[in-house]
């Protein structure tokens, strides 16, 4: 009998990927399907939650096509996918709008007023939500598009949809609902108390699921139905199990659900997630969330809204056709500090830990000597900056680790890992498996299909060590002092920055 293999996908923000593992974590085929980000205004994200589907349904059979694998051999699957990505759909799940992507922060506004409520709850996410989370969402759809939230049967998130999509089940993951969108068991599950100050008692109506208690990663949420399978090439009844946020999916998969490791997902965005045993309050990351993966499991994330996308931009705009690797050796070739050149990696404002949405990039120091490699070195500097500025937050809350686990796309340049090891001073970690966020759905997956006992179990299992990297002592100094200047260039210009996104006169944002 073929050894069984465990189906992974992760939902990102640029494509949807596929791939099919084995019980020791070896990838047999990955594939993947672009998909497509409208930005309708500044802030603004969209995508359309049809796309998904139909990414789906190129990705999977492709995957196993390129494996050679029979659809008997997949025991179960399980996606990941980017939290904070809503959709209202109608009674039979049809999507009645575009789904407002997770870097979308139009919802600002109805972000202060939850965390005005200032209800008990809130101290799970850092006292401060995120325009980017669940609630604002949906308060923004209910005030802005009337029409559309009344006819919405279900307010959900990328995951749940394609869940039901995949089973004809509405279930919530616990890990969403936790992290995104305030559901903590400890203090009754549904944030009742937080709906009733906002009156929108009407949204917990909504719950995919309802009342029901969401599932936690790597639980079988139901048998695949024959229509999905049919266009899936996969088995009917192949088990379909919860999978996570993307980047919990990756700290899974990078086998960081210990105390003392620090998990960092180097994508279009950068995340950083650090396990605990107990509560870390008080920082300016989001959580600490309790039993959000398991039992038991505290999650600290920290996040910058912005970072191989802004390495995209600088590639897209300023690159004059030349490819991310040419650019990437300029980089090299520039040396620290960019000749002068400093950047702030606000283009999408600042998720922690300044948990400033009006917050804007900048470039201080051009002159006409600077070219595309040395903003590109600016920018890998900045975004690095900003990973020691949310590390050292939660180094002074209590958050000690020893290292830094890092997985994503952001791996292939050898010089943004190097940056990471010198201006953080600790060192890196590289995992077999660079692909660490599909790896951790198919690690779920595997718990679902019974082959482990839980999600520790698997990832010890299912996760190998590549490479480490070791900080360069030389540039200690000089990295310390530009940081210094990172820091200070915020506060010089942050009223600028919000008068500038706001529209109002300088000083009055």
């Amino acid at each position: 009998m073929s050894e069984p293999l465990f189906l992974g996908v992760d939902v990102g923000t640029q494509s949807l990927r596929a791939a099919l593992f084995t019980n020791r974590g070896r990838a047999m085929a990955i594939a993947s399907s672009p998909l497509q980000t409208t930005f309708p205004r500044p802030t603004w994200a969209e995508q359309k939650p049809d796309d998904w589907w139909h990414a789906l349904c190129q990705a999977v059979p492709a995957c196993l096509a390129q494996a050679g694998a029979s659809a008997d051999q997949v025991a179960a699957l399980a996606i990941d996918a980017t939290s904070c990505t809503v959709l209202a759909v109608d009674a039979n799940g049809v999507p009645l709008r575009p789904a407002l992507l997770w870097m979308d922060t139009r919802a600002h506004p109805q972000a202060q007023r939850v965390t005005a409520s200032g209800v008990p709850v809130l101290r799970f996410a850092g006292r401060t939500v995120s325009p980017e989370f669940g609630i604002p969402k949906a308060l923004w759809l209910r005030e802005h598009e009337p029409q559309i939230y009344e006819r919405a049967a279900v307010i959900c998130e990328c995951l749940d949809w394609l869940n039901f999509r995949l089973t004809g089940r509405w279930v919530a993951c616990r890990d969403t609902a936790s992290c995104k969108w305030s559901y903590i068991a400890s203090e009754g599950g549904w944030p009742d108390d937080l709906l009733s100050w906002l009156d929108a008692t009407d949204l917990g109506e909504r719950w995919p699921g309802g009342d029901a208690e969401p599932l936690y990663p790597g639980t079988v949420i139901g048998p695949l139905l024959a229509s999905a399978a049919a266009v899936l090439g996969l088995r009917p009844g192949t088990r379909v199990v919860q999978g996570a946020i993307d980047a919990h999916a990756a700290a899974i998969g990078m086998n960081t659900l210990r105390p003392g490791q620090l998990g960092i997902i180097l994508g279009s965005s950068t995340c950083h997630m650090a396990m605990s045993d107990t509560g870390v309050f008080g920082t300016g990351s989001w959580g600490p969330y309790p039993d959000s993966l398991m039992p038991g499991l505290w999650t600290l994330e920290g996040g910058q809204t912005a970072t191989g996308s802004i390495v995209r931009w600088v590639e897209q705009t300023a690159g004059g056709g030349r490819s991310l690797n040419e650019l990437d050796a300029a980089a090299v070739a520039v040396g620290p500090g960019a000749n002068g050149l400093l950047a702030l990696d606000y283009w999408q404002g600042n998720r922690s830990p300044r948990q400033d949405p009006l917050a804007r990039g900048v470039f201080v120091g051009l002159t006409l000597s600077h070219d595309a490699g040395h903003l590109l070195r600016a920018v890998y500097e900045a975004t690095t900056f900003g990973t020691r500025h949310i590390l050292e937050d939660m180094v002074a809350h209590g958050f000690h680790p020893r290292e830094m686990v890092i997985s994503g796309g952001g791996v292939q340049s050898r010089l943004w890992l190097q940056l990471h090891a010198d201006i953080c001073n600790l060192p890196v970690v590289l995992t077999a498996e660079p692909e660490a966020t599909v790896l951790g759905a198919a690690i779920c997956a595997a718990v679902g299909a019974g082959a482990f006992a839980d999600l520790r179990s698997a990832a010890a299992a299912m996760v190998q060590e590549r490479a480490r990297i070791a900080p360069d002592r030389a540039t200690r100094a000089q990295y310390d002092s530009l940081y210094g200047h990172y820091l200070a260039t915020y506060g010089a210009l942050r009223l600028v920055m919000h008068a500038l996104a706001s529209g109002t006169e300088y000083g009055h944002a």
